[in-house]
C-alpha cells in the first residue's frame, strides 16, 4: 500500500472581492521532499501559503494532512500538524535573545506556566545542533545579521517539531555564500524527514535543492513535475508564458571621455583607495560579499556617507558631495537596496512618489503645484516603464515588488540624471519583472547614461555589465570583463 503524502491540496479555490486568487489548485508534498512553489508576483503563491498556515480559509477544496481531510485550517491546527511558515521578515522578537526566540512558541504550546531559563537554553541549543549552526544563545536578535536571523527562524520552527517548513523567499537578502549555507541546511532537513516548500524568484538555486517544481500562473497550477524535467528557459516560460532572451550588455564607446572619475576615495575603516572611471553608455558592476564596502561606496557616491579623502569628478570637474541634495544637483541618482524603507513612500500615490524631488519644476510663481502636469508626467512614466497599475493615483504599497522598483526608477529618470546607481535592482522581483528591469538598464545605457549596478545576483552582473569591479575589505581588488567569467568562477573569486 502506498503511503499517503504528508500534505495534499485538493482543488483549492479562493477569491477576494470577486478577484479569483486561486482556482482548483491541487498538488502534494511528501515527507522529506523539497518542493518549489514557483510563480510570478500575483500568481497566488502567498494566498496558498496563508491557507496552509491557517490564516486564510479556502472557498472550495480541501487540505489533507496525513490522510485527514480539512475544509479549512486555523493557525493552531497548522502548528499542531507540523506546518511552519518562515516569512520574509522572519517575525522574530528583536529585543529577545536567540534562545528565547527559538523556544518562545514551544514554551507557549507546552503549557508551562513558569519560565525555566535552563530548559529554554537546552531546547535552543539542541535545535541549533540539529542544523549544525553555532549562534551565541544570549545574543539579542536585533544584533544579528540577516542570515543568522533566518537560521533562528528555522530553529524556532524545528523547536515545534515542524514536519513541513514553508520558506517564503528565503534568500532575498542573503549573499551567495549565505545562500549556499542555507541550501545545505535544507538538505539536512530533508535527510531528517522534514519536508520543505521553497518559494523563490532565483531560478538557479531552485534546481540546486528542489526535487519537484509546482508552477502557478494566474491562480492555477500550470505544471507539476520533477525538477529534472525543467531547465531555466522552460521554467521561466511556464511561470510567465513568455520566452526571454539572455541579457547581454550592448556596445558602448570605451574611448569616450569619462562621465565619472573616482580617485583615491577613502573613509577610515570603510573605504580605502577606491578609484575607477565610468563612461557614457557603460554599465559598471560592483560585486562583493557582505562587508566588502560595496554599499558604502554607493552611499559615498550619493553623498550619504562622508569620505575622508579622495575626489569625485563629473565630466572632468571635481564635485563636492556634502549630502544627497548635492549629488542630485550634480546629476547622480541612487536606487537603494531596500526600496520599501529607503526608496518609497508606501502610503502615497505613484504620482507623488515620482514627483518627489521635482516639485519645483511643477510650481507656479505663487507656489501652487501644477497637479495636472504632475499627473501627466506620472502617467507617461507608467507607460514608458510598463508599470502595471490601474492609474497613477493608487498607493505604491498596492503594487508588486517589480512595479514598485519601476516607480523608484521613474522617480530618478524623471530628473534626467547623468549617472544612476542601482543597488540590488532586482531584489525580490519575479522573473518577468527582472527581465524587464534588465531591458530598462540596457536602454538607459543606450541613452548614454552611466549606470552602476551593485548586486548579489552574479548572473545579473555578468549579463548586464560591461565590466565588474570586485571589492574586498573596502578596496577594489580586481576588474573583470562582463562576459569573461561564469557565475561559479565569479563566486569563487569573491570568496577567495
Amino acid at each position: 500500500m502506498t503511503e499517503a503524502p504528508l500534505v495534499r491540496l485538493d482543488a483549492i479555490s479562493k477569491s477576494f472581492a470577486g478577484v479569483q486568487a486561486l482556482s482548483g489548485v491541487s498538488f502534494s508534498i511528501e515527507a522529506g521532499q523539497v518542493v518549489c512553489l514557483a510563480g510570478e508576483n500575483g500568481s497566488g503563491k502567498s494566498t496558498l501559503i496563508k491557507i496552509l498556515a491557517g490564516v486564510e480559509k479556502p472557498d472550495d477544496g480541501r487540505v489533507v494532512i496525513d490522510g485527514e481531510s480539512f475544509s479549512a485550517l486555523d493557525p493552531r491546527i497548522s502548528v499542531a500538524r507540523g506546518i511552519q511558515v518562515i516569512y520574509q521578515d522572519f517575525a522574530l522578537f528583536p529585543n529577545l535573545t536567540v534562545a528565547e526566540n527559538i523556544a518562545f512558541s514551544a514554551e507557549l504550546t507546552s503549557g508551562h506556566r513558569l519560565v525555566n531559563r535552563r530548559r529554554i537554553r537546552t531546547l535552543a541549543q539542541k535545535v541549533l545542533e540539529r542544523i549544525a549552526v553555532d549562534i551565541p544563545l544570549d545574543t539579542r536578535i536585533e544584533a544579528l545579521a540577516v542570515a543568522d536571523k533566518q537560521l533562528v527562524a528555522i530553529a524556532r520552527a524545528l523547536a515545534l517539531d515542524a514536519r513541513l517548513v514553508i520558506m517564503d523567499e528565503p534568500t532575498t537578502a542573503l549573499t551567495e555564500r549565505e545562500v549556499q549555507s542555507l541550501l545545505a541546511i535544507i538538505r539536512r532537513l530533508k535527510a531528517a524527514g522534514v519536508a520543505v516548500l521553497f518559494v523563490s524568484h532565483k531560478l538557479a538555486e531552485i534546481f540546486e535543492v528542489c526535487e519537484k517544481i509546482v508552477v502557478i500562473r494566474n491562480g492555477e497550477v500550470v505544471s507539476d513535475k520533477p525538477a529534472g524535467e525543467f531547465d531555466l528557459d522552460s521554467l521561466a516560460y511556464h511561470m510567465t508564458g513568455r520566452h526571454f532572451e539572455m541579457t547581454v550588455a550592448r556596445p558602448f564607446d570605451p574611448q569616450a571621455a569619462p562621465v565619472l572619475e573616482v580617485r583615491d576615495l577613502g573613509r577610515d575603516g570603510t573605504l580605502d583607495g577606491i578609484g575607477f572611471e565610468l563612461r557614457p553608455g557603460e554599465v559598471l558592476g560592483i560585486a562583493g560579499l557582505l562587508g566588502s564596502g560595496r554599499t558604502q561606496l554607493a552611499k559615498a557616491l550619493f553623498g550619504l556617507l562622508p569620505v575622508d579623502r579622495g575626489e569625485i569628478r563629473l565630466d572632468g570637474k571635481e564635485i563636492s558631495l556634502a549630502g544627497p541634495l548635492d549629488a542630485i544637483a550634480a546629476g547622480i541618482g541612487y536606487v537603494p537596496e531596500d526600496r520599501l524603507t529607503e526608496g518609497l513612500f508606501l502610503s502615497q500615490s505613484i504620482a507623488r512618489n515620482i514627483a518627489v524631488g521635482r516639485l519645483d519644476a511643477f510650481s507656479g510663481p505663487l507656489g501652487w503645484l501644477d497637479r495636472t502636469g504632475l499627473g501627466a508626467e506620472a502617467r507617461d512614466w507608467l507607460k514608458r516603464l510598463s508599470v502595471a497599475a490601474p492609474n497613477a493615483g493608487v498607493p505604491v504599497k498596492s503594487l508588486s515588488g517589480g512595479n514598485q522598483q519601476r516607480v523608484v526608477l521613474a522617480r530618478w529618470l524623471a530628473g534626467s540624471p547623468r549617472i544612476l546607481i542601482l543597488n540590488g535592482p532586482t531584489v525580490g522581483v519575479d522573473i518577468g519583472s527582472k527581465a524587464d528591469i534588465h531591458a530598462i538598464i540596457a536602454d538607459l545605457a543606450e541613452r548614454r547614461l552611466g549606470v552602476i549596478v551593485i548586486s548579489d545576483d552574479l548572473p545579473e552582473l555578468i549579463g548586464c555589465c560591461h565590466r565588474i569591479l570586485v571589492m574586498k575589505e573596502g578596496r577594489i581588488v580586481e576588474e573583470i570583463a562582463g562576459g569573461a567569467v561564469d557565475a561559479g568562477e565569479l563566486a569563487a573569486r569573491l570568496a577567495s
